[in-house]
């Protein structure tokens, strides 16, 4: 018996903004009008939760693939994604992107072309952009956090490809929680060694000469230059583990 559901796409923030909802919803004002305002905008954001765990709670497997959107059709950045995004679908995983151009889209194509799912998690930015045509199920989020939500729960691990500070925010934020026991701990490969290897040099000098993360810490970020390796890596069943965390009495 093969059951069939419609995927859904959301495409309603083609237009420029002149404000984004997380702008406003951070803006600092004095004359007390956020007091009338954002309870409401509770509602809206819970609003996107509700969206966003109702869409991606049959899912099954994923694996998020993050990277810069600024990657042209002819890089070899973007190949690499197309090409990961299709191993992923081969090894039966989803693909979980923001949705947008670049590496986002090229591991979109990838996974699409080779008959898997291929998941976009949209935001609402002021300068750019609708969900790349290579989504087949998407949805375009008001609020980062929520966003963010939905990549840590879904994902099974990640891939990081090179890009700029939306990428490094995202990579921090997952390692982060799989050091603080936030979230389980998960592979995450970084993909191209000669982008990444100068900041695990810095890492493993200043970071972890000054004692401010462990050993272990510092492996939970793998790296290969290898699309085939990059899918082997992140879909490992024993992914490295974070340094065990001292208990503080009380």
């Amino acid at each position: 018996m093969t059951k069939r559901t419609q995927p859904r796409v959301i495409r309603n923030f083609d237009q420029v903004l002149a404000t984004t909802n997380d702008e406003r919803l951070l803006a600092a004002r004095d004359d007390g009008s956020w007091v009338h305002s954002d309870p409401w905008r509770v509602l809206r954001i819970q609003s996107e939760f509700v969206e966003g765990f109702g869409m991606l709670a049959e899912l099954g497997p994923g694996i998020g693939v993050f990277g810069s959107a600024r990657a042209k059709p002819d890089s070899e950045h973007y190949g690499a994604a197309e090409r990961i995004g299709a191993g992923l679908a081969e090894a039966g995983y989803a693909t979980i992107t923001g949705g947008g151009p670049g590496v986002m889209e090229a591991a979109n194509k990838g996974a699409l072309e080779a008959g898997g799912i291929s998941v976009g998690l949209g935001i609402e930015l002021p300068f750019e952009q609708a969900l790349n045509r290579y989504v087949s199920l998407g949805i375009n989020f008001r609020y980062f956090f929520a966003r963010k939500v939905m990549f840590l729960k879904y994902s099974h691990g990640f891939v990081v490809m090179p890009g700029g500070f939306g990428t490094f925010d995202e990579v921090f934020e997952a390692v982060t929680l799989v050091q603080t026991h936030k979230v389980r701990s998960f592979p995450m490969v970084l993909f191209g060694s000669d982008f990444w290897s100068p900041l695990l040099d810095w890492l493993g000098g200043q970071v972890l000469g000054n004692g401010y993360i462990g050993e272990r810490d510092q492996k939970l970020l793998q790296m290969t230059d290898d699309p085939d390796e990059a899918v082997a890596l992140v879909t490992a069943a024993n992914p490295p583990q974070p340094e065990p965390r001292e208990t503080v009495e009380s």
